[in-house]
């Protein structure tokens, strides 16, 4: 793909203020540089045992179900699954506290698990032996949400859900709200997992957006669409282009379309950045003034996108918490991306994975 150079090379892409930042530039204010050294890159890895990261929003036990199709069904036009095996990981939510884990940075997860067979399997699955599952609630009046995949000679053939999408109850809400201040001091980013299930309210976001700027840490967001208006005054949000594009109510997918998305997603929620994930096509950068950047794909091969943004949102506030410029942390997050995309199902990668990834540029 055009503009894969060296590791950490980033190409400054047309701004819808290009005119302004040319404007700035010749006027004495310097250019933002590209991303750092590999080196540099690598000692920020380092340094992810440093990093406690707790993470707010919607807990999802991914349910996969592995088998093997030879014929078409006689009852109806759909392939017959032979099923060899079955196995449950973490998402969500918990997708983004298992990849922080991962990593080798501290996670806290906070959110909500119904009282059922689910819940206690997504429990077991976090691991007795882990800390920071003290901020998972049980709501025994709402089951937890499952995603079930059908997966036969690596591909996806149908996926069945369970859930209720409904707000949490008050009382729910205030003992979220009551373990992010509990554990506040002890963290140095605050990440929002929204899969639009019911954790993050309007009012969730004003508080954790007040908490957040009253301890000076990150506010990192995975959005969604229907509540881009909760995130006000978020550090960074992190939708992928379809996202962006509706929210912004702008069409297309090409480069001008993406900057005008980005650049008034930033404007309209006064975040300090917007990176846009692209698929095939990599990411995308606005910060402040106009400037934007476009972070070309490491992805090799692409398997499976399943929980890469889970991916994306945990390097990043690893990145962040130990001192990574917006840039750089992005740069990061993009090389872990490329990683999990090669692996089937929700996937993580280890620091070591990581720095390899690097290595490779």
């Amino acid at each position: 793909m055009d503009g894969v150079g060296q590791m950490g090379s980033i190409r400054q892409s047309h701004s819808v203020n290009k005119a302004m930042r040319q404007a700035r530039v010749g006027s004495g204010v310097q250019r933002p540089k590209g991303a750092a050294s590999p080196k540099v890159l690598q000692q920020y890895i380092a340094r992810f045992p440093q990093a406690s990261v707790l993470v707010i929003g919607d807990l999802i036990l991914d349910h996969y179900i592995w088998g093997r199709v030879s014929r078409i069904s006689p009852e109806a036009p759909v392939p017959v699954v032979h099923v060899d095996s079955e196995s449950f990981r973490l998402g969500g939510a918990a997708n983004v506290f298992n990849n922080v884990l991962a990593l080798g940075g501290k996670a806290d997860l906070c959110g909500v698990i119904g009282s059922d067979e689910s819940g206690r399997m997504l429990l077991k699955e976090i691991g007795t032996s882990r800390s920071g599952r003290g901020g998972v609630v049980i709501d025994p009046d709402r089951p937890t949400t499952r995603k079930s995949r059908v997966i036969a000679h690596n591909q996806q053939i149908v996926r069945y859900d369970v859930e209720r999408r409904g707000e949490l109850k008050p009382a729910i809400q205030r003992k979220i709200l009551r373990y992010v201040e509990s554990r506040l001091r002890y963290v140095s980013c605050l990440v929002v997992s929204d899969y639009a299930k019911g954790v993050v309210s309007a009012s969730l976001m004003a508080d954790l957006t007040r908490l957040a700027s009253l301890r000076g840490i990150p506010l990192v967001v995975d959005p969604k669409v229907e509540h881009f208006s909760y995130y006000k005054e978020a550090t960074v949000i992190t939708p992928n282009h379809l996202e962006a594009a509706q929210a912004a109510g702008v069409h297309g997918d090409d480069d001008q379309a993406n900057n005008d998305a980005g650049a008034i997603i930033r404007q309209r929620l006064g975040c300090q950045a917007v990176l846009i994930t692209r698929g095939e096509k990599g990411m995308s950068l606005y910060e402040g003034d106009g400037v934007s950047w476009h972070i070309p794909t490491q992805a090799r091969q692409v398997y499976d996108v399943t929980g890469a943004g889970d991916t994306v949102i945990g390097t990043l506030a690893l990145a962040l918490s130990t001192g990574a410029s917006m840039r750089d942390a992005a740069v990061l997050a993009n090389h872990a991306a490329g990683v999990v995309v090669g692996m089937v199902g929700t996937a993580t990668l280890s620091a070591q994975q990581l720095s390899e990834a690097l290595g490779h540029d």
